[in-house]
């Protein structure tokens, strides 16, 4: 992640496991934005200096309820959508950013 430093626009965190915020807000070039989709059960530990010595922005948005969710899954089994899905630790995330950028 280091090489990756101060060289995101924006990042949609997926994530809804309680994970250390501060390794991602510094990917974010200034005036970047993290959007959080994925939310934790827990209240999360952000240090307002990381958010505003570089006025990066986080935002949260809410993308739809059981009931879409639901519907979602049920149109795409109609329809025979499927995907390729690998759930990964956070503990791997560097990981698995090497393999994406190797396209593995």
């Amino acid at each position: 992640m280091k090489a990756a430093m101060s060289s995101k626009d924006g990042i949609i965190n997926t994530v809804s496991a309680n994970i250390p915020m501060a390794p991602l807000l510094r990917l974010l070039k200034p005036n970047g934005k993290m959007i959080l989709v994925g939310l934790p059960e827990k209240p999360m530990e952000i240090s307002p200096f990381a958010l505003v010595a570089a006025n990066k922005t986080l935002a949260g948005s809410c993308i739809g309820g059981m009931r879409d969710t639901q519907e979602m899954l049920d149109l795409a089994a109609k329809h025979d959508v499927t995907a390729d899905i690998e759930v990964i630790g956070a503990e791997y995330v560097n990981t698995a950013m090497e393999r994406l950028a190797k396209g593995t």
